[in-house]
């Protein structure tokens, strides 16, 4: 393992670390396997964003006594009133889920303020007592560093600029990067940083990167595969599929990253992505692999950020089942079928409010996709 600076927080952070929400509704057994492989393999930084009480007490029984040797970053604002993953601004719901997450693990590392991606996400954190209520938190000891996730970067500066962040966590891929979004539009003010040597990137991207490495603020990575999309012959967005080193390689040489974040579901995942460091260069490199790209804009990448659904869709569950039978629309795997049939709620539910596409980081058409998944499933 190799370990990286992240910004000006005084850390040094392990290059590949754990995101732990693969491990959400597994057994014991299963979560105390994969920590410790993570721990095993020198991983000294995990993401645990997830609000329910049970999966962070298995993440806290499986450290144990090694609490001290990991950073985790911890997200304020995460919680699932609804028994879905929701973000909150309401400050009694904020504490109140906080609160259990330090009984869980005693501190924080790094506290995220969770999911600042709107203009009304921005104003919801820093012109309310939110931003006031992490500063206590910093000052009580409860958290070390402040930080925040982000799938916008336009948002991204902005919050930077308020000088409370010391670190984000950011979603980089070479899909994300290169084709410019839509949705997003060039920062007001770009700081006089100099953007010329990323003008293969989308510029607002590398304005926020440049902005980081000038400002200290380190980076850790989300989205590193695209939710394993990249990896698939299937639903790659490259001519051929990437490699998880291609894909690791991309985020860890982009300015200001420390660390980046992978899910697994088990400890052979855990030594395949830690296989990084023993790759060649040649293995590593992934210019050719991209130079053919197809659009990836509107794919789902399974985030859950869509939620909460006013009929309690399990919006990616049913994009993730949605993407497989689209595969072979006439043989839809029996065990698809039966997965989707055994969600609580389905896509023939949708009751087309727009909710969810205005949450959507990636632009992905859901009420289309509902209406597709009804029409595929027959439900």
């Amino acid at each position: 393992m190799k370990y990286n600076p992240l910004g000006n927080t005084g850390l040094e952070v392990s290059a590949i670390g754990l995101g732990c929400e693969h491990l959400d509704g597994a057994e014991q057994k299963a979560v105390d396997s994969v920590i410790g492989a993570a721990l095993e393999s020198g991983v000294n930084i995990m993401d645990v964003f997830m609000p329910g009480e049970d999966i962070r007490a298995k993440i806290a029984t499986a450290l144990g006594g090694k609490r001290k040797d990991v950073y985790l970053q911890g997200h304020i604002g995460s919680c699932d009133v609804n028994q879905q993953y929701d973000i909150s601004r309401d400050l009694p719901t904020v504490k109140r889920y906080f609160e259990a997450l330090l009984r869980n693990f005693g501190y924080i590392d790094l506290g995220m303020m969770f999911f600042i991606d709107s203009e009304d996400d921005y104003k919801g954190v820093f012109e309310t007592g939110f931003a006031d209520y992490v500063l206590s938190l910093k000052e009580k000891g409860d958290i070390r560093h402040i930080g925040f996730s982000s799938h916008n970067p336009k948002t991204a500066i902005k919050a930077i600029n308020t000088g409370l962040p010391e670190m984000m966590m950011f979603s980089i891929n070479p899909v994300f990067d290169i084709f410019p979004s839509e949705r997003y539009v060039l920062a007001d003010t770009n700081e006089g940083i100099d953007v010329s040597d990323f003008t293969q990137l989308d510029p607002i991207r590398a304005q926020l990167y440049k902005l980081c490495e000038s400002k200290q603020i380190g980076i850790t990575v989300m989205k590193t595969l695209g939710a394993g999309k990249f990896l698939s012959a299937e639903h790659s967005p490259f001519d051929k599929p990437l490699t998880p080193n291609q894909c690791i390689h991309y985020a860890l040489t982009r300015p200001a990253v420390a660390s980046v974040l992978l899910g697994a579901k088990s400890p052979e995942e855990i030594k395949l992505d830690a296989e990084y460091f023993n790759a060649t260069d040649e293995e590593k490199d992934y210019t050719k692999a991209i130079a053919s790209m197809k659009d990836f804009r509107g794919s789902c990448v399974y985030c859950n950020h869509c939620l909460p659904c006013p009929s309690e869709i399990d919006i990616a569950a049913v994009n993730k089942y949605l993407d497989i039978a689209r595969l072979d629309t006439d043989n839809v795997p029996p065990s698809i079928r039966s997965h989707y049939a055994a969600l609580g709620h389905h896509g023939g539910e949708c009751i087309s409010c727009g909710s969810c596409e205005s949450r959507c980081p990636f632009g992905v058409p859901i009420i289309e996709n509902m209406k597709t998944a009804c029409e595929a499933f027959g439900e």
